[in-house]
């Protein structure tokens, strides 16, 4: 990137240089168009005995100058700001292209993780019940984890599938009669029996909407798998649900470390996930929040980050009810 911004700025610099000399030079022909040209006025009329033709021939030799003047300036102008627009497109286009590529290489750090992480927890849980005699509470907290484990693949493997097809417009949404305040409540179940003892609820009733049900639930599924990664072990997620001016209102609380002010609309991008994948604490794909913004708009929503005090994040959603 620092090659390739000290060759751009060279070559930027030499054609305005270039462009210069070019400016340059042609002012100075022009003088001396004006020099011969008058030099001929001179031979031809007497500025003594025809001052008035003189003077009208003057002015006449004077304003095609003038003219010419204009003429280099405008187009040496608009060449140059022809060439400064191209040079900033180039160098952005190039900037987005080296930032996707990065994206796209923590992308696959990161996934490369997610799935050999819940892989060999399953792979170790189901050796361990096959090499060992184990009572039957072992046998079925091992069973439970390896459950565990296949339900972050399946998570994992949903977000990956169904960004796809919402980026390349393969997936129509459908559009049914929902009970969203029993939705929401059957995630908070769903995540509460995997991780107990880590989640609250603030959950109104008879909150309902129409939309696609089960893209709907892996969005708050996201939000709440969020939550947890980022929330310290011995402090609780909030996951509320009200209803205001015709619509419902989704929000997760967390405790974690919280999103600075300059990520807050950075991480909805597709792979962007904050710091660097060699160094950060928490693992994840950079899709979760993607896919989740990407259903909600589909649901003709919006969804935002606010700071969470103390410390850690609100992630709201808004949908319109029925």
């Amino acid at each position: 990137m620092k090659v390739f911004t000290s060759v751009h700025i060279l070559l930027l610099v030499y054609v305005v240089v270039a462009l210069g000399f070019w400016e340059s030079s042609l002012q100075k022909q022009s003088a001396k168009i004006f020099e011969q040209d008058y030099r001929l006025l001179h031979s031809q009329v007497d500025s003594i005995q025809a001052p008035q033709v003189f003077q009208s021939e003057l002015e006449a030799i004077t304003k095609s100058k003038n003219i010419r003047t204009k003429q280099y300036v405008g187009e040496g102008a608009t060449f140059l700001i022809v060439i400064l627009i191209g040079a900033f497109v180039v160098y952005k286009s190039f900037q987005r292209r080296i930032s996707l590529s990065r994206q796209q290489n923590n992308f696959m750090l990161s996934v490369t993780h997610e799935l050999k992480s819940p892989i060999a927890g399953i792979k170790l849980n189901l050796q361990t019940m096959e090499r060992h005699k184990l009572d039957e509470d072992k046998r079925r907290m091992l069973i439970d984890r390896c459950v565990k484990e296949a339900n972050r693949l399946n998570d994992l493997c949903n977000n990956m599938l169904y960004a796809s097809r919402i980026e390349g417009g393969q997936y129509a949404p459908a559009r049914e009669q929902l009970d969203f305040s029993e939705m929401a409540y059957d995630c908070f179940q769903d995540y509460s029996a995997r991780y107990p003892d880590r989640l609250q609820e603030a959950i109104a009733e008879g909150c309902s909407l129409t939309g696609d049900k089960m893209m709907l639930q892996i969005a708050i599924n996201n939000l709440l798998e969020n939550a947890i990664k980022y929330t310290p072990a011995n402090t609780e997620v909030l996951l509320k649900l009200e209803t205001a001016n015709h619509r419902a209102i989704l929000s997760v609380f967390d405790s974690g470390p919280g999103v600075p002010d300059k990520e807050k609309k950075k991480i909805f991008s597709k792979f962007y996930r904050i710091g660097n994948e060699e160094s950060r604490k928490a693992k994840g794909t950079g899709l979760g929040l993607y896919l989740t913004n990407k259903i909600v708009k589909q649901h003709r929503g919006s969804i935002s980050v606010k700071d969470n005090h103390p410390t850690g994040s609100i992630f709201e959603i808004i949908l319109p009810m029925d």
